[in-house]
């Protein structure tokens, strides 16, 4: 079987029209082709508008066709190479269970991975999460939207599914690793649209993360993972620099768990965990981020800048974009988690402090494409702390946005045109917000320090004249998106494991993932970690 890369198609030319392309590429009949398999999918617009797909084809006389193909492009298209499937990713083997059962805190996507891997190793871990089920999480999420009653654990942040569970669902990440393969399989098989094995953006929105999220539940109990939901971790017992035990709290009151290994998956907003580790002299250091704002346009106008003449095309994804540049200051400002045609929601998990970020569903049919502007922020910007200036910093930023918008929940928002001209909004132009409880129009200089909106300031023309229209006079602004990644990185060794013995910090809150694909297989990799470490402490014990 051969292996055909960076076949171009025309938008909308389907199965009929991959196999022209590759019989063109291969300089054979169409009939001297078997089967043909797309193993990859993406759209370029940069000269024209094509789907570039790889495949894999079965073709009579392979090796003759290699001959002559090998070692130079054909008919525009990539290389062609002999094609071998991918060695799957393989679990660790079935282990006793352990005495004492390891515990993992956090149900993102770190900790539902690392619960599995365990799991299907026959350890039969404890998974504790402070939120609720993400049916009940659901319920309280739109109560908050619709009505600024924020529920302090149970929201965007904190609950089943992570923050990753109210996003555009994204899955690419820019590292390759066998497991990658694995979840995305796994999602498959709970319910998340075949699409994801082969988009090289693959996404599968927020409304398709709610159902495989109650499917990957019930898988995880039917393989013997005690689920606790709202139990919260408060503390942790150590004893000559090892873990001994866990502090818990619930409905009920606290609660203490034996522990010698914890898969600890925070999420990059649990700050009352990260203040825990530092009064337990956990060694964490602060990390740079990025702070900025929400950024609306009109879906449609982003798809005619893209696709032009190809503008609404059934056979087109709604356009997406990824946007940076670098500015005179040596700051770094650039787009972040863009989810077409989505809404900006509040994502606060603090009494008196807003929040933004982005959501979408799969079909990716709203009116606005929405995306955080982002400037990059160091150490240096946090005016010293320790190890929790970020999280200092974090605040202050959402303590006057939410000043600024009035109390509420309700966000600050602002014209691109008006922002430019340091001047508040009034109203929207074509552009309507989607922020949910509402906005309050305004001066986002107000809220934003000095440095970074003079960044993004900067920024959007150059990134305008990148993207036609980023710029829009009516673009809307909206503040304060502050959650971009972890402030805080909880260290560890190339064995997962913090200094404090049997403590494996995971995931994006601890500073080591950027999404949900890479949260769930740091997940992976700190479970298969504990599984070497057991089976090393029982070899000794031998």
């Amino acid at each position: 079987m051969l292996r055909i890369e960076n076949l171009r198609t025309p938008p909308g030319s389907g199965t009929e029209g991959l196999r022209a392309a590759a019989s063109r590429a291969l300089g054979v009949r169409p009939e001297a082709l078997g089967r043909v398999w797309l193993l990859r999918r993406s759209v370029d617009a940069r000269d024209g508008v094509a789907l570039i797909c790889t495949v894999a084809a079965e073709v009579k006389g392979e090796s003759a066709v290699l001959k002559r193909c090998r070692g130079r492009k054909v008919h525009g298209t990539g290389a062609v190479t002999r094609w071998e499937p991918p060695e799957p990713y393989r679990l660790p083997p079935m282990m006793p269970p352990p005495e004492i059962r390891p515990v993992i805190v956090g149900a993102g996507p770190g900790g539902l991975f690392a619960a599995l891997v365990l799991a299907r190793a026959g350890q039969r871990p404890i998974l504790l999460e402070r939120g609720r089920k993400v049916e009940e999480r659901r319920a309280d999420v739109e109560r908050f939207w619709a009505t600024g009653e924020l529920d302090l654990e149970s929201n965007v942040q904190f609950g089943e599914g992570g923050a990753g569970a109210f996003s555009d669902g994204k899955l690419n990440t820019g590292t390759k690793d066998p497991r990658h393969r694995f979840i995305l399989e796994q999602l498959v098989s709970c319910g998340a649209p075949e699409d994801i094995l082969i988009d090289a953006k693959p996404h599968v929105g927020t409304d398709y993360l709610y159902v495989l999220l109650q499917d990957l539940r019930r898988k995880l109990l039917e393989l013997g993972v005690e689920i606790r939901f709202q139990n919260r971790l408060t503390d942790l017992e150590l004893s000559a620099g090892c873990l001994e035990a866990v502090a818990v709290e619930n409905s009920d009151g606290p609660y203490r768990i034996p522990c010698r290994r914890l898969i600890l998956c925070p999420g990059h907003s649990a700050r009352d965990v990260f203040a825990m580790l530092e009064r337990r002299g956990v060694p964490m250091e602060s990390k740079p981020f990025a702070v900025g704002v929400r950024i609306e346009h009109l879906q449609a106008d982003c798809d005619a800048a893209q696709y032009r003449q190809y503008a609404g095309h059934p056979g087109l994804p709604v356009s997406s974009y990824k946007l940076s540049c670098h500015l005179g200051n040596g700051r770094g400002v650039f787009s972040f988690c863009v989810c077409p045609g989505g809404e900006v929601v509040a994502a606060a998990s603090e009494a008196g402090r807003a929040v933004t970020n982005g959501m979408s569903a799969y079909a990716r049919d709203g009116e606005n494409i929405n995306g955080g502007l982002l400037a990059g922020v160091t150490p240096e910007d946090f005016g010293g702390g320790g190890p929790l200036a970020g999280v200092t910093f974090q605040r202050r930023l959402e303590e006057a946005a939410y000043a600024l918008g009035g109390g509420g929940y309700l966000a600050p928002a602002q014209r691109v045109e008006d922002f430019l001209a340091r001047r508040p909004s009034v109203g929207p132009g074509k552009v309507k917000p989607t922020y949910r409880p509402g906005v309050t129009w305004g001066n986002l200089w107000d809220c934003l320090p000095e440095f970074i909106a003079g960044s993004l300031a900067e920024a959007l023309p150059i990134l305008g004249r990148k993207l036609k229209g980023f710029d829009d006079p009516d673009a809307v602004l909206t503040a304060v998106e502050s959650r971009s990644s972890s402030p805080v990185r909880i260290l560890r060794d190339e064995g997962c494991q913090s200094a404090v013995r049997g403590l494996y910090p995971c995931g994006e809150g601890a500073g080591y993932a950027g999404g949900i694909l890479s949260a769930a297989a740091d997940g992976m990799r700190c479970a298969e970690a504990v599984l070497r470490d057991c089976e090393d402490e029982g070899g000794k014990q031998e």
